[in-house]
């Protein structure tokens, strides 16, 4: 299976070491097509005007080539909200995280009945969340070779 992690990059770096981790909990069973969002190189000014088509075309070909996207979105972004909305329209399936504590999810994703919302307080509470959300996507999968 293959996860698209979304997170804040220019909309602000103050939650990279929990993508860090997330993607590494992730790998150990799931292949994470955007693992550089957990990379803490990455600046809010990363990206020069040149790179942008590039940037914009490769990940929208990693959400294609996605079976689920996964987003953190206790720091807003512009970039995560549109991932977001391409996953919706693409029929990709999207669980967003946000911690509770430090923010009000936009209702624009609150009210659209499409994405799976988890709340958190804690970040422990993340990890079973994922646990149970890569299991059912690797059910479904069986579930379809099983049925060819």
């Amino acid at each position: 299976m293959k996860v698209y992690f979304a997170g804040s990059i220019r909309g602000g770096r103050q939650d990279a070491e929990l993508y860090k981790r997330i993607i590494a909990y992730i790998q150990r069973s799931h292949v994470v097509l955007t693992e550089h969002v957990g990379d803490l190189s990455k600046s809010k000014t990363e990206g020069l005007p040149n790179r942008e088509v590039a940037i914009y075309e490769q990940d929208t070909a990693w959400l294609r080539e996605a079976d689920v996207v996964i987003a953190e979105c206790t720091t807003p972004s512009l970039g995560v909200g549109y991932e977001l909305a391409y996953a919706e329209a693409h029929g990709i399936p999207a669980h967003i995280f946000y911690d509770k504590n430090r923010t009000n999810l936009s209702a624009m994703l609150t009210g659209d009945g499409y994405f799976q919302i988890h709340p958190y307080r804690d970040e422990a509470e993340i990890y079973p969340l994922l646990d149970a959300i890569l299991s059912e996507l690797d059910d479904a999968e069986r579930n379809y070779v099983n049925a060819q």
